[in-house]
C-alpha cells in the first residue's frame, strides 16, 4: 500500500459469529469452516457449479472420434457422484477471454487464467466435470471475481472459450472494529499491493494472520467478514470479545458453595488490569489471577467468562476462596551474632499476623524475637496500595525495639569482661513502589535510639579496650535517618539477576542528632551451565560522617566470608565482599554447593571511631571456600556448609534463607 491514509480504522460493535444457534463460546477460536462461511466470496463455489450446469446443456452430445476403428474406444469415465459415465466431448479450442467476451486487457492476467488450466487443452476430448474442475481452478488463483465457461460451435469444431471476470484494483482498506489491532500491521499487509489487482489468496493469508495476532496474545478477536467495495476498497469487519461486566463471588471453602466474604470488592477489581470495555484477553485475565493470589489473602482464584446473549460481550465472573485472615504461630531461627555456647544463635520467636485488616489487605504484623541474648519486639502495618493512589503505591509504619550481640564490631573480649549488647528504639514510615517493570523504589523515614550495655544491662560508652561505644560520648546516639533505595529484579528466582542500591543519610534537626550518610550496593547474577547453576555476587559500601561504631561494616560469617566468625575478617567504614557458589541438584530437595568468598575492608579499619578492629587484631581482608549441602523446607533453604579460610582454620556455618 502506497500511503497510510489509504488504511482506515473504525470503531464499532459487531457480533462474533457462531457455528449454531447456540449460544457463543465466551473465547471463540477462528474457525477456517465459520470464517469462510462468513465471508462473501462463498458465493464463488455455487457460482461454479451453476456455470457448470450451463455448459453441460449447451455441449453437444456427440461421440468423439477415433483415428482407428480397430483400435479399443477410450474408457469411459463416471461422473462425480458416481452416478454413472459422462459423455466426451472433443474441443477443437480453448480461449480466455473477458466477460464481455472480449481479450483481457492485462496478458499477465489472460496468461494466469492460462496457466490455471490442466484438462482443457485444445484437441482434447472433456467431460463437464473436468471443464467444471479446471473452472475452480482459475477462480481459485485467487486474480478472478467470475469465470464462465462457453461452448462455442465453430467451423473448425467446438470452441471452448472461459469468460472471466477481474477483481478490481486494490485503492484501500477500510477495517471496522478492530480496536486492539494496531493499524500499522494492516498497513504492512497491503504495502505493495496498492493499484495491484486484489488477489483473494493474498487477502485469505492476511486473514489468517490477523487472527493469529490475536490468538498469539490471547485475545478473542477474528475477521468475522470481508468484501470488495466499488472503487477498488477492501472492507474487512472484525469482531472482538468485549468485557461487560466483573462480578465476585466468595466461596466458602469447605462446601465451595456461595458466601458472604470479608474482603471489600472494591480492594480485589482495583487489581484487576482487565477493566470493563475492555477486549477480552484470556491472557491478561491469567496475569490477572496470579496477581490476585499474591496479595496474601485468597486462597484459590477462579475467572469464569460468559456469554452475553448473542453479543460479542461476556461477564467475567471471579470466584474468591478466602484464607483464613490471621492467627499466632510460633518458629525459631539462627543469630548471626552469637557464635559461642551450647544453645550458639538459637532463636525462639512469637507472632500474631492479620493479613486482611479491614476487609482491605493491609497487613498488621507484630512479633517477639528471644535468644540467649537476642530480643526483638516488632510491630508493623503495611498498607499494600494506599487508597487513591495510582502508581501501587504501598505504605509501611514500624516500631522496633531491639536487643542484639554487638560481637559483630565488639566481639573478641577478655574472659573478664562481659559481652556488650546494642540496644536500639526505632521507629519509621516507609513508601514503596514499582515505578519500571522490573524497578521498585523505597522513600523512608526512620528514627532511631541506639546504645551499647553491659551484661547486666547497664549502659557503657567504652569497651574492654577503652575503645568508645557511641559517636556522642553519651550512653545512647540519636539518629534521624532518610532512606532511599532502588531494587532490579529480573525474576523471583533466587538465581535470576538482582541490584539493590542503598542509600541512608542522617539529618541533625537538633544539634546532638548525628549526621552521617551510608552507600551500599548488592548485585547478584546466576548462569544456567548444563545442570550446574553458577551464582555470582558481589556487595560494598561506604560511610562517612559522625557514626558510632557498632554501625560499621562487619566482615565475616555466614553471610559475608564463610571460614570466618562473624565480623572476625574486619569492621570498616568501606567494604566489598564477593562470593562465587557452583550448585547442583543431588536427589530430590538435598542440593551440593562449592564455593569461595572473598571480603575487605578497604583499608578504613583505623577510620572506625575507635578502632575496634585493631584493636582486636583483625585482619581487615581474607578468604574463604568449601562445601555444603542445601535442603528445601517451609521456612526457606537450609543451609550447612564447612569452609577453610586462609589462616588454615576451618568451621562449619548453618544458616536459613538465601545469603544476603
Amino acid at each position: 500500500m502506497g500511503r497510510s491514509r489509504d488504511v482506515r480504522f473504525v470503531s464499532s460493535g459487531v457480533k462474533l459469529p457462531s457455528a449454531s444457534a447456540s449460544a457463543p463460546s465466551p473465547s471463540p477460536s477462528p474457525s477456517p469452516a465459520l470464517l469462510s462461511a462468513a465471508l462473501p466470496f462463498a458465493h464463488i463455489g455455487r457460482a461454479i457449479d451453476v456455470a457448470a450446469r450451463r455448459l453441460g446443456s449447451c455441449l453437444p452430445r456427440v461421440p468423439v472420434a477415433r483415428a482407428d476403428p480397430a483400435l479399443p474406444p477410450p474408457p469411459r469415465r463416471h461422473g462425480k457422484d458416481g452416478g454413472g459415465p459422462e459423455e466426451r466431448v472433443l474441443i477443437s479450442e480453448v480461449a480466455v477471454r473477458g466477460k464481455d467476451g472480449e481479450p483481457l486487457e492485462r496478458a499477465e492476467l489472460e496468461a494466469a487464467a492460462a496457466a490455471a488450466l490442466r484438462a482443457c487443452r485444445p484437441n482434447a476430448a472433456l467431460t463437464v466435470w473436468e471443464v467444471q474442475e479446471d473452472v475452480h481452478r482459475i477462480v481459485e488463483s485467487g486474480l478472478f471475481r467470475s469465470c464462465m465457461p462457453v461452448a462455442v460451435d465453430t467451423r473448425d469444431g467446438i470452441r471452448l472459450v472461459f469468460e472471466v471476470e477481474p477483481n478490481q484494483d486494490f485503492h484501500g482498506l477500510v477495517c471496522e472494529g478492530a480496536n486492539m489491532l494496531p493499524s500499522k500491521f494492516l498497513e504492512d499487509a497491503f504495502r505493495d499491493r496498492h493499484g495491484k489487482i486484489i488477489n483473494i489468496r493474498h487477502l485469505d493469508k492476511v486473514i489468517k494472520s490477523v487472527n493469529g495476532w490475536y490468538q498469539e496474545r490471547g485475545l478473542t478477536g477474528l475477521v468475522s467478514y470481508a468484501e470488495i467495495l466499488s472503487g477498488g476498497v477492501l472492507r474487512l469487519q472484525v469482531s472482538e470479545a468485549e468485557v461487560n461486566n466483573i462480578s465476585i463471588r466468595f466461596l466458602d471453602r469447605k462446601t465451595g458453595e456461595p458466601t458472604l466474604g470479608k474482603t471489600q470488592p472494591e480492594t480485589i477489581l482495583r487489581q484487576l488490569t482487565t477493566k470493563k470495555g475492555q477486549a477480552y484477553n484470556r491472557a491478561q485475565v491469567k496475569r490477572d489471577v496470579e496477581t490476585i493470589l499474591t496479595m496474601g489473602i485468597m486462597e484459590d482464584v477462579t475467572i469464569i467468562p460468559q456469554p452475553v446473549g448473542d453479543s460479542n460481550k461476556v461477564d467475567l465472573v471471579m470466584n474468591l476462596v478466602e484464607r483464613p485472615s490471621g492467627g499466632f504461630s510460633a518458629g525459631g531461627g539462627i543469630s548471626s551474632g552469637i557464635t559461642n555456647g551450647p544453645l550458639s544463635g538459637l532463636i525462639g520467636s512469637f507472632a500474631y499476623s492479620h493479613r486482611n485488616v479491614f476487609g482491605r489487605n493491609k497487613k498488621l504484623n507484630l512479633s517477639l524475637e528471644r535468644g540467649q541474648i537476642d530480643s526483638i519486639f516488632r510491630l508493623n502495618f503495611t498498607d499494600p496500595w494506599i487508597d487513591g493512589d495510582n502508581k501501587r503505591t504501598s505504605r509501611t509504619v514500624m516500631v522496633q525495639n531491639s536487643r542484639t550481640p554487638g560481637t559483630l564490631v565488639h566481639g573478641g573480649d577478655h574472659p573478664d569482661h562481659g559481652p556488650i549488647t546494642i540496644g536500639r528504639v526505632t521507629a519509621g514510615l516507609e513508601y514503596s513502589r514499582p515505578f519500571r517493570p522490573k524497578w521498585s523504589g523505597t522513600l523512608g523515614l526512620i528514627f532511631q535510639h541506639a546504645g551499647a550495655r553491659d551484661d547486666k544491662g547497664n549502659p557503657v560508652i567504652r569497651d574492654f579496650y577503652n575503645s568508645q561505644l557511641t559517636a556522642s560520648g553519651h550512653d545512647y546516639d540519636d539518629t534521624l535517618l532518610a532512606k532511599f533505595e532502588s531494587i532490579y529484579t529480573d525474576s523471583g528466582d533466587h538465581s535470576s539477576t538482582m541490584f539493590v542500591f542503598n542509600i541512608e543519610q542522617g539529618l541533625p534537626v537538633l544539634p546532638e542528632w548525628l549526621s552521617f550518610d551510608r552507600v551500599t550496593a548488592r548485585l547478584r547474577q546466576g548462569y544456567e551451565i548444563g545442570p550446574a547453576r553458577l551464582l555470582l555476587s558481589a556487595s560494598g559500601g561506604h560511610m562517612e560522617g559522625n557514626f558510632p561504631p557498632h554501625e560499621a561494616f562487619a566482615i565475616g560469617g555466614t553471610n559475608s566470608v564463610r571460614g570466618y566468625e562473624e565480623g572476625a575478617v574486619g569492621s570498616g567504614r568501606s567494604y566489598a565482599v564477593g562470593s562465587g557458589e557452583v550448585s547442583c541438584r543431588l536427589f530430590g530437595p538435598l542440593e551440593g554447593v562449592i564455593f569461595g568468598d572473598y571480603g575487605s575492608d578497604l583499608g578504613s579499619g583505623p577510620k572506625v571511631p575507635g578502632d575496634p578492629a585493631g584493636a582486636r587484631g583483625k585482619p581487615g581482608s581474607g578468604y574463604g571456600y568449601g562445601v555444603g549441602v542445601r535442603v528445601d523446607s517451609p521456612l526457606g533453604p537450609l543451609r550447612l556448609e564447612y569452609a577453610f579460610n586462609d589462616k588454615q582454620a576451618s568451621r562449619f556455618h548453618f544458616g536459613v534463607g538465601y545469603r544476603n
